[in-house]
C-alpha cells in the first residue's frame, strides 16, 4: 500500500507567467513532432524489425524520450 502525494519534488514558484512561451514548450514536448510522438515512433516501429540487434537499438532509443 502507498500514500498518494500530490506534491512537486522540487518547488516551483512562477513570478511572471509568460502563457507564449509555456506553449511552444508543452508543443515541443507532446505535439505531432514533439518527444512523446518521436519516441513512440520508436517504439512502434520496432515490432517490424526482422533482426534483434535492431529492435533492441529502436527499443533504447524510443525508451530513452521518456526519461
Amino acid at each position: 500500500m502507498w500514500i498518494y502525494e500530490k506534491k512537486l519534488q522540487y518547488p516551483v514558484k512562477i513570478k511572471n507567467p509568460n502563457p507564449a512561451l509555456a506553449k511552444l514548450i508543452v508543443s515541443q514536448y507532446g505535439g505531432p513532432h514533439g518527444e512523446i510522438g518521436a519516441s513512440l515512433r520508436y517504439l512502434s516501429q520496432r515490432y517490424s524489425m526482422p533482426y534483434p540487434e535492431l529492435r533492441a537499438i529502436l527499443t533504447d532509443v524510443g525508451t530513452e524520450g521518456f526519461l
